[in-house]
């Protein structure tokens, strides 16, 4: 029998965008499923039942509200994007080095934290405010309260992850005369990774609430026109569709962020945390 020479073997091409499709879809078609069963019943309901659409719109309504007003759900997007990045990259900076400093001192843990949780459990609208009334209205005072919404649960994670560090391997760095701050930043920061990056992905979605809410607040006298002043506007103006449809931004959003940091933490811990690992 004759044998093909090496140039006459063809090796089969692996067509790697089809085959991450296919891996999408092997992973999320319960979602998906879900999701067109929701969506296709809602726009059959309101079609049978004749809902009006200042009540409950159609998602095709909702679709051609979006489509007709496309620009100005972009750039309200955009300015919401903008300042829920600058307020949680504050947030994640301030309450990583926080965290740091109370970590070195149960003392100063004790008498700082406390104060953090109370700073917590104030209504972020009850404060908005009076965030506008120091810092006007505007950019600032919305950046600042997205801050604020996204601060503790880093902070707090953080903690824990630092104080949580093994305690043979603090008394092996102990034996090796190395000092706090290699050991904090050699094995207690590496240590507290997973818990860091699960403080930020509940902030990442925060941040863009803190924006949102700022926006009622600061975003109408300011004039920013984020998403949360577009809200205000259509629900001012009934115009119920392009209220929706800058709702699914809003939450589109949030789940832009929370899945970009997820990717990130999936990235940092894949080849080493049980959390990230494929099962």
């Amino acid at each position: 029998m004759k044998q093909q020479s090496v140039e006459e073997v063809k090796i089969p091409k692996i067509d790697v965008k089809s085959f991450k499709i296919n891996k999408f879809l092997k992973n999320n078609y319960p979602a998906l499923v879900i999701f067109l069963v929701v969506v296709g019943g809602w726009e059959l309901i309101c079609t049978l039942l004749n809902v009006a659409t200042y009540i409950l719109p159609k998602p095709s309504d909702i679709f051609l509200a979006a489509q007709e007003n496309w620009s100005n759900l972009v750039k309200s997007t955009s300015k919401t994007v903008f300042t829920s990045i600058i307020g949680f990259v504050i947030s994640i900076v301030i309450g990583i080095s926080v965290a740091v400093l109370l970590s070195l001192s149960r003392v100063i843990e004790r008498a700082v934290y406390f104060y953090a949780i109370i700073l917590q459990t104030i209504p972020v609208v009850a404060v908005a405010p009076i965030i506008v009334i120091w810092m006007g209205a505007g950019s600032s005072a919305i950046v600042a309260i997205v801050f604020l919404i996204s601060f503790f649960p880093i902070l707090s994670n953080t903690l824990i992850g630092l104080n949580s560090t093994d305690k043979n391997l603090k008394n092996l760095f102990f034996l090796y005369n190395t000092s706090h701050l290699q050991t904090i930043m050699y094995l207690r920061i590496p240590a507290a990774l997973p818990f860091i990056l699960a403080g930020l992905k509940i902030s990442a979605s925060l941040a863009v609430v803190g924006a949102i809410v700022g926006e009622y607040v600061a975003g109408i006298g300011g004039g920013s026109g984020g998403l949360g002043y577009s809200i205000t506007i259509a629900a001012s103006r009934l115009q119920t569709p392009y209220l929706f449809a800058c709702g699914i931004a809003a939450a589109v959003l949030g789940i832009t962020f929370y899945l970009i940091i997820n990717a990130i933490s999936n990235r940092l811990l894949k080849s080493w945390h049980e959390s990230a690992t494929d099962h």
